[in-house]
């Protein structure tokens, strides 16, 4: 038996079912990877299967016995908690029994008359719901995830924030885990642990991923949601678009011949034949069969039109960097970022940066463009420079204003390499439809106001491009459509991601952070760096050095009496 199946579920907003009719299951043991445009309703499955978000009609059957975590999309930012507490959390109430446990045994105060009688209470309502067993379970996955128990959440990176919710998902030993958008904002190294441990997890996964590179390795199975249903597919991802491809053909053939049948019928019906005689009412019926499948019919999400509006070419040098050096704080207290870099960017170079979150790549950007002076070393800037920046925090956008008015154009009319357009049709390029032209930003999903901001961006004039973490929230249709347009693009690119395969098939050369305020360049992409670097450079599978995390073991009568 599956471990999860959905029969016949419709779920729908006041427009057309996000989703109509669809059937799935999940078995033991899989990884499937769910894939769709954004907006298609993957996670709104997600809650459907999680139990969080109720459906219109249709059948969920769960296993008996079967547990589902999931790892959220977002880190919170309410939680104010030691990451111990955190993990136990994912327990409910016996959590919140073990945390206060935790608590009085690590930080309580043993010269306090009331110490005693807290820690033998909670003790007994331990002992009372037998959670002792889940008091090692927490343990176990802080030990096996390597995380520093007593440390506060807010202390920690983000990956490793990421890590402690993922600790919380797993506590409960879930037989299905669902994982939405895990990779985004992770650095590389945290994303090879990611998937390094998951290829471990015992249970099945259901994943949604922009990430190529992590759903190759990942799944077992591709899962496409497409208007309101799904469709399978079992093997790789290639296997994955070459069926979609002859799938999406097929159907394309299927009603062109449909709308000319339904054509010759509406022609028939014109020209005044005796409909109405007995033996022509079969066709009739037949005629209004047909209307009725027309106007019931979903056609496929178009594709969005990228163009980039480019400036008069810049000079043949663009940035030359001489024996750079940069670092935080004074003389006592000293943080190196870079030392000794040097560089010469030409016009039509695309140059990726690879490093952990926080080792400087946005640092270093600054000092390439000059907008930070490096503590030592010289910064030249080519002539005609005409920048445009991504900014993967999205503060160009102002999330009261309109998705228009967001444009800042003053105007009806865009022009985008000296072709003037609408500004409504040059924001349906986008993906945007009328209703939501004029919806405020803040209302707008992550993927939306990516979008946003590469129309925004690719309206100015510009020849060299700055991209800092482009392909977050994307849909994996537009991530490629934008990796073609940054593979056609004529001038200067500096692009920070940690989407492997968007780097390989983009850049012409890398700068990476490897330690110590390193920082090198290497020919190629990601894949080429990994066999380029010296083996005495920073690993990027090196385990974050983490002390061990504190056992609370079970006091007993005799022990309390004697502290």
């Amino acid at each position: 038996m599956s471990l999860l199946r959905l029969q016949n579920i419709h779920l729908g907003f006041g427009g057309p079912d996000l989703l109509a009719g669809l059937d799935f299951n999940i078995e033991d043991g899989e990884r499937i990877c769910l894939i769709g445009r954004n907006g298609a309703g993957k996670s709104t499955l997600l809650k459907v299967i999680q139990g969080i978000h109720p459906v219109d009609s249709g059948d969920k059957t769960l296993k008996s016995g079967v547990l589902i975590a999931t790892l959220e999309q977002e880190v919170p930012e309410t939680i104010q908690d030691t990451v111990f507490n955190v993990v136990a959390s994912g327990l409910d109430d016996i959590g919140s029994l073990l945390s206060r446990y935790h608590d009085l045994i690590q930080h309580g105060n043993t010269e306090d008359p009331d110490w005693f009688d807290q820690l033998e209470k909670t003790q007994q309502l331990i002992e009372q719901k037998d959670g002792w067993k889940l008091q090692q379970q927490v343990e176990s996955i802080i030990s096996r995830l390597s995380l520093p128990a007593d440390s506060h959440f807010t202390s920690l990176s983000g990956g490793m924030r990421r890590r402690v919710l993922l600790a919380k998902a797993l506590v409960l030993q879930p037989n299905i885990l669902l994982l939405d958008e895990p990779t985004n904002h992770l650095d590389i190294e945290s994303i090879q642990w990611l998937e390094e441990f998951l290829l471990t997890f015992k249970g099945a996964i259901l994943f949604i991923t922009h990430d190529r590179t992590f759903l190759k390795n990942m799944a077992t199975r591709l899962v496409e949601l497409d208007r309101g249903k799904v469709s399978s597919y079992p093997g790789d991802y290639e296997n994955y678009l070459r069926r979609k491809e002859e799938r999406r053909h097929d159907e394309m053939i299927h009603n062109a011949r449909f709308d000319k049948k339904l054509a010759q019928e509406e022609a028939w019906i014109r020209k005044g034949i005796k409909a109405r005689r007995t033996r022509n009412e079969g066709r009739v019926r037949a005629l209004k069969q047909l209307r009725a499948e027309r106007s019931q019919r979903r056609n496929l999400q178009g594709n969005a039109n990228l163009k980039l509006e480019t400036a008069e070419k810049s000079g043949k040098l663009v940035i030359e960097a001489k024996n750079i050096v940069f670092s935080y704080g004074d003389d006592k207290n000293n943080i190196p970022i870079v030392k000794n870099f040097s560089t010469v960017i030409q016009r039509g170079d695309k140059v990726g940066l690879l490093g952990p979150n926080g080792v400087g790549k946005t640092t270093l950007l600054k000092i390439l463009l000059g907008k930070l002076k490096p503590t030592s070393g010289s910064i030249k800037i080519g002539t005609k420079f005409e920048l445009a920046y991504f900014d993967q925090l999205r503060a160009q956008l102002d999330l009261e204003k309109t998705v228009i008015d967001n444009l800042d154009i003053g105007s009806d009319q865009v022009i985008v390499n000296g072709v003037s357009k609408h500004v409504i049709s040059y924001l349906q390029d986008f993906l945007f439809t009328p209703d939501r032209i004029r919806s405020p930003v803040k209302t707008l999903s992550g993927g939306e106001r990516n979008r946003l901001l590469l129309a925004k961006l690719f309206l100015k004039p510009a020849n060299v491009l700055v991209m800092d973490e482009p392909t977050n929230d994307l849909d994996i249709e537009t991530l490629e459509l934008l990796e073609e347009l940054l593979l056609n693009y004529q001038g200067t690119l500096l692009l920070v991601s940690h989407d492997r395969s968007f780097i390989n098939n983009i850049v012409t050369s890398c700068i990476a952070f490897e330690g110590n305020a390193n920082v090198n360049e290497y020919v190629g992409g990601y894949d080429d760096w990994l066999r380029q670097r010296s083996s005495s450079t920073f690993d990027s599978k090196k385990k974050a050095s983490q002390k061990s995390p504190t056992k609370t073991k079970k006091i007993s009568h005799t022990s309390q009496k004697n502290t």
